[in-house]
């Protein structure tokens, strides 16, 4: 009884306040949850999780050692992951890394990723941006995917101890300076002979995962393994 009184007022809520796809714009379905159906099965999924020298991999490939390197969709200009990243940076709507990260995080199952791992770190935000936005949107794909993949999500181990400026418009060289030092493993012990997998948001040249890499393996884990929800393969 109760459950069918909580599902009228649920129908109820939406005649009044009904609930929109955020890639689309279009009203959601019942059973739907921050994207529709529709909008899920056509973004740009790459499948690099199938296939190891894929196109991030290769880019990375010589710069840090890596066990693998993978990404949920393609990043296009004007696009739907293009919207619905700008929501999820800029419009306060965290459900969409979530959301995308339980989507990737089965894929990833599906393929025995989780017996690869044994933690899951954010690239972190600096504390001031992550005060002024409420939450940082790397984490919350990692929540998606702890879930998903039953490993854990540590937000407190690895910490950005400089802001920096944004990396748009930067070419690599630059975006390496801007990053080279700004990282700091907070909790080393929580990652001595840990097989961990880092995640972002977007990566473009890879400089922000290079240096973050680099800290964890100074501090002595056993092994990275990158994912985000979008790479931009053109690199700019």
């Amino acid at each position: 009884m109760k459950f069918f009184a909580t599902e009228i007022l649920s129908d109820f809520i939406s005649l009044f306040y009904p609930r929109y796809c955020l890639a689309c714009n279009s009203g959601l379905a019942k059973g739907e949850e921050t994207v529709c159906t529709a909008c899920m099965l056509e973004l740009p999924r790459t499948d690099y999780h199938i296939n190891p020298e894929n196109a991030l991999y290769r880019r990375l490939q010589g710069r840090v050692p890596l066990e693998f390197a993978t990404a949920f969709v393609l990043f296009r200009k004007r696009g739907k992951v293009q919207r619905l990243l700008h929501h999820l940076k800029y419009n306060n709507h965290p459900e969409i890394g979530e959301t995308l990260g339980r989507v990737y995080g089965e894929d990833l199952r599906q393929h025995y990723f989780g017996e690869r791992i044994d933690t899951i770190i954010p690239v972190p935000l600096h504390a001031s941006r992550k005060k002024r936005r409420g939450y940082n949107q790397s984490a919350e794909f990692g929540k998606g995917l702890s879930a998903s993949l039953e490993k854990p999500c540590q937000e407190d181990v690895l910490i950005r101890i400089t802001k920096t400026e944004t990396q748009t418009k930067k070419t690599r060289l630059m975006r390496w300076q801007n990053v080279k030092e700004v990282f700091h493993v907070a909790r080393p012990e929580e990652l001595v002979q840990k097989n961990v997998l880092l995640v972002d948001d977007v990566i473009t040249t890879g400089a922000t995962i290079e240096a973050c890499v680099q800290m964890m393996l100074q501090a002595g884990c056993k092994s990275v393994s990158i994912a985000s929800i979008a790479y931009t393969d053109e690199g700019k």
